[in-house]
């Protein structure tokens, strides 16, 4: 596949899509071949198409060692409706609303301790905001020393997935030794004690829940009391893979969501003053979610989806043959002039002056598959800048963009989506 796609991504995709045209196949390992399109006609075929020949479990096996087998992300045909459907309960309306204070209140926090006219990279910090707020919101812990026992380990096992290199280096897709010196045993060692305090938490909010405890608004309460429609509950280690999902879905990938925002918006002042002449006005968050659903388009969080084809499919020009994956490319699809004029730009307003189709913005993937937390992202992120935009008066000390880095599956900010704070 290429040094390329390593460390320079977005550029190797350009060339590939430069030179190839809208279908291009890359090879990461000896069994895994995938077929890359940034073909509108085909994406839509992709998320249209029947889920029992078009597996995105099969397609996401890479995730398989940190997440688990029973994450959402990793099951096909009857056990991902059953899991999705226990999943999208919290997810809804008003439930998922109430957590906006909490957002605000850790965004508050944090952000008062940012330094001050001094450049520095956000990425850390948001890191710290989002997982604060998927310990709160999600495992509904408040207790700073439960907080910080539960959170420590899940902190250094993701820390331990985010460089490329040590991605290959663990053998996620390759051979997994056991030396004494191999990086997949200490990957070992660190998703165990992970998953002892979370089995530990599984087993307490077990008991506090028999025991008729108080009511509780968190996800984690809400997934140990749900039944399915046979009236089973989810297992431990299907509760454990589930948490684990969302911890990864909706830590790493909001936190580098927002430092791009960040990065996008301190470069460009005309924005940046549109952003505070809407927050100063008290009329609504309509440029803020423009602002937002911009920098998703230009700067995808995740670049792809994946399907494994379960058997023979035609895309475009081309017959595919059963075991092929293909994938949908976020990131080629979001800067095809002919959906998004001058593709490249940074301009928010395109969101305001047009909604663009299904297929054609999918930062969060789609069809039955789409992210089950997008809603929660999104209020998340509106959340968290509005508190940045208020009580930090960022903005940038060049206008030069940074280049994008791989963190394991992410594409985030080189240097870390890097600012200067006002006093």
């Amino acid at each position: 596949m290429g040094v390329g796609f390593l460390l320079t991504p977005t550029s190797f995709l350009d060339d590939c899509h430069a030179d190839c045209g809208d279908y291009f196949t890359l090879r990461p390992a000896r069994d895994r071949t995938l077929v890359i399109t940034a073909d509108p006609a085909a994406i839509k075929q992709v998320f249209t198409g029947d889920p029992a020949l078009l597996h995105a479990g099969a397609g996401n096996v890479v995730l398989a060692p940190i997440l688990g087998s029973g994450s959402v992300l990793l099951l096909d045909g009857r056990e991902h409706l059953r899991h999705r459907r226990l999943l999208l309960a919290p997810f809804r309306g008003e439930r998922m609303r109430a957590h906006a204070d909490t957002m605000r209140e850790v965004a508050e926090r944090h952000v008062a301790g940012w330094p001050r006219d001094r450049r520095f990279g956000v990425l850390p910090s948001m890191q710290a905001i989002t997982l604060e707020i998927i310990l709160r919101a999600v495992f509904g812990v408040t207790d700073p020393a439960q907080m910080a026992r539960l959170g420590e380990p899940l902190r250094q096992l993701l820390d331990m997935v985010s460089p490329p290199r040590r991605v290959l280096a663990l053998g996620l897709t390759a051979t997994r030794t056991t030396g004494p010196l191999s990086p997949w045993r200490r990957f070992a060692a660190a998703r165990a004690a992970a998953d002892r305090v979370i089995h530990e938490e599984i087993t307490a909010r077990r008991r506090e829940l028999d025991a008729g405890g108080p009511d509780r608004d968190d996800i984690f309460s809400m997934l140990v009391a749900a039944r399915d429609d046979d009236g089973r509950a989810l297992t431990d280690d299907e509760l454990r893979d589930e948490l684990m999902t969302l911890l990864v879905a909706g830590h790493e990938t909001t936190a580098t969501a927002l430092s791009w925002t960040l990065e996008r918006v301190t470069r460009h002042p005309d924005v940046l003053a549109q952003l505070r002449s809407e927050q100063s006005s008290g009329e609504g968050t309509a440029y803020l979610d423009a602002v937002i659903k911009e920098t998703l388009r230009l700067r995808p969080v995740v670049p792809a989806v994946v399907r494994q084809l379960q058997q023979p499919m035609t895309f475009g020009p081309w017959d595919l043959p059963a075991g092929v994956n293909i994938a949908p490319s976020i990131y080629l699809l979001h800067r095809r002039a002919d959906l998004y004029p001058d593709p490249t730009a940074f301009r928010p307003e395109r969101f305001l002056e047009r909604t663009p189709g299904t297929y054609e913005w999918i930062p969060f993937g789609g069809g039955v598959r789409r992210c089950l937390g997008a809603g929660f992202a999104l209020l998340e992120m509106r959340e968290v800048l509005s508190v940045v935009l208020s009580d930090a008066a960022p903005r940038a000390q060049t206008a030069r963009p940074e280049s994008t880095a791989r963190r394991a599956i992410t594409f985030a900010p080189a240097r870390g989506g890097k600012v200067l704070v006002g006093a």
